[in-house]
């Protein structure tokens, strides 16, 4: 089942809990943090098996045509299992219902040599999204930044 949570602490909880447990691609503090905070005060979908939160994903309306998902994370155990396009969707749902056309996300590069992220990248692939811009200017040199779009229209 997913759950609308308006921020709030529910929100952060689950997110901190689930970041936690994916070292692999929330493994630096104060990047971790910051998401935990987004997921405090913005619009957070809560993924939910029986009692247990299993996920998360927060989204943030950018333009009056575009939402990002800032963040989005499954306890590894339930990885593979449709939870993710389950939470991708219904944010797409919700957006697309608002009049928003454009559902974006940034995530790790191709230059990049990380096989978590290409996995990532491949994920948002199966769900229509598309390679816009590759850029080093939003997380550094270090971090190139794949910025990737999904129409709703």
């Amino acid at each position: 089942m997913i759950e609308e949570a308006a921020g709030g602490d529910r929100a952060a909880r689950v997110a901190d809990a689930v970041m936690r447990a994916l070292p692999r691609w929330f493994g630096l503090e104060e990047p971790l943090l910051a998401y935990v905070e987004a997921a405090r005060r913005l619009p957070t979908l809560i993924a939910v098996e029986g009692a247990v939160d299993v996920g998360f994903l927060t989204v943030e309306q950018q333009t009056a045509s575009a939402t990002e998902i800032v963040a989005m994370g499954i306890l590894p155990d339930r990885h593979r299992r449709g939870i993710g396009r389950r939470l991708v969707e219904s944010a797409a749902d919700r957006a697309a219902a608002s009049g928003v056309t454009l559902l974006q996300v940034k995530t790790l590069g191709p230059s990049h040599p990380s096989e978590s992220y290409a996995r990532t990248r491949a994920f948002y692939e199966a769900l229509g999204f598309v390679p816009l811009e590759e850029t080093t200017a939003i997380w550094g040199p270090a971090n190139p930044c794949l910025i990737m779009v999904r129409p709703l229209s």
